[in-house]
């Protein structure tokens, strides 16, 4: 803008170091010396315009497609959406002798006689599919709007129970309709299949009615099936599998703050809408189960770890954790002191006055006024703030070191201390999480609303948090956690010897990994010594580079590189293991967990380095993250189990990682760690022991 275009520039690069710009100087000089590449940028950019092409208008002229060529490439291209309306698009030719597609029956239930008529539908078949319609996606405050079945493909019927709208028709009572509905749902032999079943069944138990008979959630089946592939929600399901577009809930409902409850919608508009919910549900099924039965590791992943959890999960998320409120509101009180003076302290090396939560103000703090150097942009070329971005400026800067520590602070009180007090259910008492079986690529939990998997535990005030949560009178907090699960994982997996002695022998792995980095005996490890083996020991299995382990150590590259030849000499095991995975998984295109589960790696042959490493990375790590993933699952249906058949006063209340949280009545404590021990250390036999960590106490930070 200053000077002119390419040439121009480099024909007066010394008015560029003289520009009114911050940095012109080093400008002019990173200019000079990518000169080259920036002439090739532009060469690569400009557009031929007189180049001899051999094809001639005519060639040009629109002509009608040759479907089987096109059909070949759309196969080539794996372009499968394309492929499905080529192969649908009948020949114009015989357009009269092609069959019409079923059109789609949704019936809308308002009378007695009709209810009771699908009722003998439902339970004369062999399965079939449901879904709730209801005011509130918060399972603990949800209110039942309506009911919706399907047994047969394109067939399902509404039933409205509370559609509540001025001049909405009458409707079927609703207590009525769930006392005939109630032996149905509750018939632990008459198998249902659902969308996300652990939400439609939190949602009954509010109103009495114990859904038994879980057999099929599709949203599970294609989690399981490809959990890469697609999201997994039903709209997006009915597109990538049945090639269907849904009614989504806002073209019925509306969008935004003129959103409507599901209550206030026209039943002539919500019939259809939940109609077709139970329809595409049951295609779906029908869709993804022959899949699943296909492969007997993925149908045993759906059947022995993932279907058996809906249920332990739905108890765990209904009966919510104890948290102590006050204590909270004192600590909300105490972060923001500590936030004020911070803040202060934060205008002071500013040297002015300015909002520390916007992002634009201290762009122009850090990166305009104090000069600090811009380390990364953001997509639209702004100066990064991230929080990466600030720990790497504060090893040398004192004003990002502050700002940081405002973050952290700011996150817990507004996450956290002042969040959770109003998130309490009025009605338990407890503070209910939601677990969600269905989003991570490894298997893991995830939790929301709110996350009690974020909160930290190697902070002071992340585990002053923890200490709100706290027993009921007459109870104790049990915390069990798996220790170093996925170093145990990959002394099975790799079948190191050095790793499976150091195991057997119930060693300090990271002190044993110490010694044998830095050739002294384990008693002379240092804790500086121990730290790093400790980084290399975690840092491996995540697939960490020399690069990765040198800014994590704050050492030298070359450093690093030696401490990891070190490292895969002494278990040359685990080296042999992330080659071989690695080119398993190149050949096969995923990688397995010890139970079976897949883990598709997309670009495990990308073109792109950095992509096609990530996958790499994956490759090693996700075999045992998931493996991880599926042991605390197995113990937690274990455990599960183990509480109804001991009868024993005590409950699961929360999963955190590699950590399950019990709460149970004092006197018993002893003999249920006992149990805890026993299930969970034995929930999947591996050739190294699992061995499992266990604290009591009052509050989860005592316990953990």
């Amino acid at each position: 803008q200053a000077i002119g275009g390419l040439d121009a520039i480099y024909n007066n690069i010394d008015a560029v170091a003289k520009l009114k710009i911050r940095g012109a100087a080093s400008l002019a000089e990173r200019l000079q010396t990518f000169r080259e590449q920036a002439f090739l940028s532009y060469d690569l950019a400009t557009i031929r315009t007189q180049l001899a092409l051999n094809i001639t208008a005519e060639m040009l002229k629109k002509t009608d497609p040759d479907n089987d060529q096109l059909l070949n490439w759309y196969k080539k291209l794996e372009f499968r959406s394309w492929i499905k309306v080529l192969e649908k698009t009948p020949d114009v030719t015989d357009s009269e002798d092609q069959p019409t597609a079923p059109a789609v029956v949704y019936e809308t239930i308002t009378d007695k006689a009709a209810l009771l008529t699908w009722i003998e539908r439902l339970r004369s078949a062999a399965y079939f599919s449901f879904d709730t319609e209801t005011t509130s996606l918060n399972y603990m405050q949800a209110e039942l709007v309506g009911v919706s079945f399907a047994v047969n493909a394109k067939h399902a019927a509404y039933i409205p129970l509370g559609h509540d709208y001025p001049e909405a028709p009458e409707q079927l009572d609703r207590a009525w309709v769930l006392e005939q509905l109630k032996p149905l749902l509750e018939d632990p032999h008459l198998p249902k299949a659902g969308q996300h079943l652990k939400y439609d069944k939190n949602v009954l138990a509010r109103y009495s009615i114990n859904l038994q008979g879980i057999a099929f959630d599709t949203m599970l089946e294609s989690y399981i099936l490809n959990a890469t592939a697609t999201r997994h929600d039903m709209d997006s399901l009915a597109r990538y599998y049945l090639d269907t577009n849904t009614v989504k809930y806002e073209d019925v409902a509306g969008k935004g703050a003129k959103q409507q409850t599901f209550n206030q919608i026209d039943i002539a508009q919500a019939a259809p809408y939940a109609a077709e919910d139970a329809d595409i549900t049951l295609r779906l099924h029908q869709t993804l189960w022959p899949k699943l039965q296909a492969d007997k590791k993925l149908a045993g992943v759906y059947e022995s770890i993932e279907k058996p959890l809906i249920n332990v999960l739905s108890s765990i998320e209904q009966m919510g954790a104890l948290i102590d409120t006050k204590q909270l509101a004192q600590q909300t009180q105490e972060l923001k002191e500590r936030m004020h003076k911070l803040e202060q302290t934060i205008h002071q090396l500013a040297g002015e006055e300015f909002n520390v939560n916007s992002t634009k103000q201290l762009q122009t703090i850090l990166f305009e006024k104090q000069g600090l150097p811009v380390r990364k942009k953001t997509p639209k070329g702004q100066p990064s703030t991230a929080e990466e971005v600030l720990e790497e400026l504060a090893l040398d800067y004192p004003l990002p070191k502050r700002l940081l520590e405002y973050r952290r602070l700011n996150k817990l009180c507004t996450t956290y201390t002042d969040k959770l007090p109003k998130m309490v259910n009025p009605d338990t008492g407890r503070l209910h999480t939601s677990y969600h079986q269905a989003i991570t690529t490894t298997g893991r939990l995830s939790s929301t609303d709110p996350n009690l998997q974020n909160i930290p535990v190697r902070t002071p005030e992340g585990r002053r948090v923890r200490q709100a949560f706290i027993a009921p009178q007459g109870y104790r907090l049990i915390a069990a956690d798996y220790s170093q699960i996925e170093l145990r994982i990959m002394a099975h997996l790799s079948q190191d010897e050095g790793l499976l002695e150091a195991f057997a022998k119930d060693l300090d792995i990271h002190s044993a990994t110490a010694a044998e980095i830095f050739s002294v005996s384990p008693d002379a490890v240092t804790k500086e010594q121990r730290r790093s083996a400790k980084a290399i020991n975690f840092g491996l299995i995540y697939g960490m580079s020399a690069f990765g382990l040198a800014k994590q150590l704050g050492i030298s590259r070359p450093c690093a590189q030696e401490y990891i030849d070190v490292y895969f000499q002494r278990y040359p095991g685990v080296k042999r293991y992330m080659d071989e995975i690695k080119e398993n998984a190149r050949s096969k295109g995923y990688v397995e967990t010890l139970c079976g589960r897949r883990l598709y790696l997309n670009d495990i042959k990308s073109n792109n380095a950095i992509r096609r490493q990530a996958a790499e990375r994956a490759a090693i790590n996700a075999p045992m993250q998931g493996s991880a993933a599926d042991i605390i699952k197995l113990a937690m249906i274990n455990m599960d189990a183990w509480i109804q058949e001991e009868r024993a006063d005590a409950c699961m209340i929360m999963q955190v990682h590699d950590e399950l949280v019990f709460e149970a009545e004092a006197s018993q404590v002893e003999d249920f760690c006992q149990g805890i021990s026993q299930i969970m250390s034995g929930a999947l036999k591996l050739d190294v022991p699992l061995i499992v960590d266990i604290g009591i106490g009052n509050n989860w930070d005592e316990a953990h």
